[in-house]
């Protein structure tokens, strides 16, 4: 039951066990595998977080964020733009059709996904930030800013 003083949580948003998750809710396996790839990390994923950590374009990025069943490399939630480093590995075996399943199961969620090779990363970090910012750039926010003299911003919402 909801308290009456307190707004109800968007979709997405909120205690799992009360309101069920919604769009950006994880499996219990995605956050421990998050939390295990935190602390390690490839080489150009290192070198796009270090950049991506100082919110370039004005934009905030999490890293190693559960969704579903599923770990993303990079998110930003305010453009629901999910982003991939893929080593060699995405092009061998069954990767093809898993990365594929992903990419739909992202687009049902209202996540764009964008793929960047490793070796484009080592080989030019610039121009995969400026990807990136371009990618967001022309995704929709997901949420607008108010109107002048309309409600405040809920928590969480500061524009």
């Amino acid at each position: 039951m909801v308290d009456d003083n307190q707004a109800p949580p968007r979709n997405g948003e909120g205690d799992r066990a009360k309101h069920g998750g919604g769009v950006l809710s994880a499996s219990a396996k995605a956050f421990a595998v998050a939390k295990r790839e935190r602390r390690s990390g490839n080489l150009p994923e290192v070198l796009i977080w270090r950049e991506l950590r100082k919110r370039p374009g004005g934009y905030k990025f999490r890293r190693q964020h559960p969704l579903g069943n599923f770990v993303l490399d990079f998110v930003c939630l305010e453009r629901r733009l999910a982003i991939e480093i893929d080593g060699i590995s995405h092009d061998m075996g069954d990767r093809p059709e898993r990365d594929a399943k992903r990419n739909i199961v992202l687009s049902e969620r209202g996540f764009r996904l964008l793929r960047i090779p490793a070796r484009d990363v080592l080989a030019d970090l610039e121009a995969a930030l400026l990807g990136i910012v371009a990618a967001c750039d022309a995704q929709t926010p997901r949420h607008h800013q108010p109107l002048a003299g309309g409600p405040p911003p809920r928590s969480g919402e500061v524009f």
